[in-house]
């Protein structure tokens, strides 16, 4: 079975790097096609007609997620009708299935779900809180692959032809990714590409690959040509990093859905661990495709996140999101360090040390952290707090001297930088001036021991959590690329 991803980055060949490449920024043009104020109109049962699946299929899929049976849906076709879609059924020409996440985009939500159930069935439209990915993968998937391997066709086409639209911010487009992703490790390629509606505070992902950066005023027009351009759009790469954490002590830590506890979980030998390892520690394995943070921007981000969901009527929008976020940022030492505390306690030397594999190296390199610097992002796009380009777009002769390449989201490698106090990270987010440059990294070890610190902050594409460390044992967390890439429709 050949790859959707083969057939048509190929057919895509002559693309430039340049086009690979993520774009920083939407202009004021591009801002425009998103808020739906450009297209051609586009007939809503001609795109039913692209998107819609037989109804034997729809029906097949929805049973088996319900029983978490593959074989359940199948067992219902044969109940229901001998030979069950083998005859003149025919696949359409973009089958599709959307996640939404409900909770995301302050009102938008609901009336989203209700909008795409219109236009491609309710069977195809799944909520997050109802349906999760993985269960997609396992059993909706698995149920078409089953009918396949019993010799139906039209099964067979839908399942290859398969393409994922997930309506939610950068944490639900993680989640999905990495939930696909199981696919290539299990070898039941092809893995459907995933195209973005964008319902979240940032939206970098959505940004990055042209799908806009907030949810359209004219969104029901525009909806349609989200659709539309998922159908047939081009496919890009997107490197995924995996994440592995051990943690002391035998304390469960809330993490994000995209960090899961596991029993036991693989570190690179070339780097001794320094001390005594205690008798419990907890493992977490996880992966992220934007960035990955610790420090005083995932303080913030951490303490928005429970405002929110204490008082959710705060969260009517992104633009309400945004303007209660940068509030709450005053409020947390990123500015103005109580005069109780020392300043000097909240740089993250204090409690951080780093090793970097860099670019067609082997060997793990320690990186200084300056004194000032108060948050390390390791960042795999150009999109960062909505659309910012801390790294920013460096000149030829400052790479060379540095050592740094031209960055990529498939070059395999991370841009490490750090955030002072919030007047030098307000300079960076306005792009009057560009992050601290630490490193370009193939892999990147974090060790944490708390001293002063009874806690640290983390968050992996705006998804935070806190952290407990120790004052004797070390909490080590280790960043490596995943094997295989992710896949984008982009929506330029």
């Amino acid at each position: 079975m050949e790859s959707p991803t083969a057939a048509e980055v190929a057919g895509i060949g002559g693309m430039k790097k340049s086009e690979t490449r993520i774009a920083a920024r939407t202009s004021v043009i591009d801002s425009l096609r998103g808020c739906g104020l450009s297209g051609v109109r586009i007939d809503k049962e001609e795109l039913k007609r692209k998107l819609l699946m037989p109804l034997y299929l729809r029906q097949a899929m929805l049973e088996s997620i319900r029983a978490k049976d593959p074989g359940a849906g199948v067992s219902r076709i044969s109940e229901l009708s001998e030979g069950g879609g083998e005859g003149g059924e025919k696949a359409p020409e973009g089958p599709m299935v959307i996640f939404v996440n409900s909770k995301s985009g302050g009102r938008y939500g609901p009336v989203l779900k209700e909008r795409l159930q219109v236009l491609m069935g309710e069977e195809q439209v799944f909520d997050l809180s109802e349906v999760k990915p993985h269960e997609f993968v396992q059993y909706g998937l698995g149920c078409l692959e089953k009918l396949a391997e019993a010799g139906d066709i039209c099964a067979k086409v839908t399942r290859e032809k398969m393409r994922v639209m997930v309506a939610g911010g950068d944490g639900t487009v993680g989640w999905v990714l990495g939930c696909l992703g199981e696919l290539s490790v299990q070898g039941r390629e092809p893995v459907p590409p995933v195209g973005i509606i964008p319902l979240g505070t940032g939206n970098d992902l959505s940004r990055s690959f042209g799908w806009g950066g907030s949810f359209p005023f004219a969104w029901k027009s525009a909806i349609k040509r989200s659709l539309q351009k998922a159908i047939s759009g081009p496919i890009c790469r997107l490197d995924s990093w995996n994440v592995v954490m051990s943690s002391p002590g035998s304390a469960k830590v809330e993490t994000p859905y995209s960090l899961k506890l596991t029993e036991d979980c693989t570190f690179d030998e070339g780097l001794e661990m320094d001390g005594d390892m205690p008798e419990k520690v907890n493992y977490y394995d996880g992966v992220f495709y934007n960035y990955f943070s610790i420090g005083m921007d995932a303080q913030v981000a951490y303490g928005f996140h429970h405002l929110r969901n204490e008082k959710p009527y705060l969260a009517q929008g992104p633009i309400s999101n945004k303007l209660i976020y940068s509030g709450y940022t005053c409020t947390q030492g990123w500015f103005f360090t109580p005069c109780r505390s020392d300043p000097g306690l909240r740089g993250l030397k204090n409690i951080v040390r780093m090793h970097v594999k860099k670019v067609n190296c082997s060997e793990w390199e320690q990186i200084h952290i300056p004194k000032s610097v108060r948050a390390i992002v390791a960042l795999n796009l150009h999109n960062y707090a909505s659309g910012r380009n801390p790294w920013g777009n460096l000149k030829p002769e400052y790479m060379e001297k540095k050592g740094f390449v031209e960055a990529h989201a498939d070059d395999g490698l991370l841009e490490v930088f750090g955030l002072k106090q919030g007047w030098h990270a307000s300079f960076v987010m306005v792009e009057l001036i560009t992050a601290k440059h630490m490193a370009q990294a193939a892999s990147i070890r974090f060790e944490l021991r708390g001293g002063e610190w009874r806690n640290a902050y983390m968050q992996m594409d705006g998804e935070p959590w806190k952290q407990p460390i120790d004052r004797e044992y070390s909490t080590f967390v280790e960043i490596k690329r995943v094997p295989h890439q992710s896949l984008v429709i982009n929506g330029e």
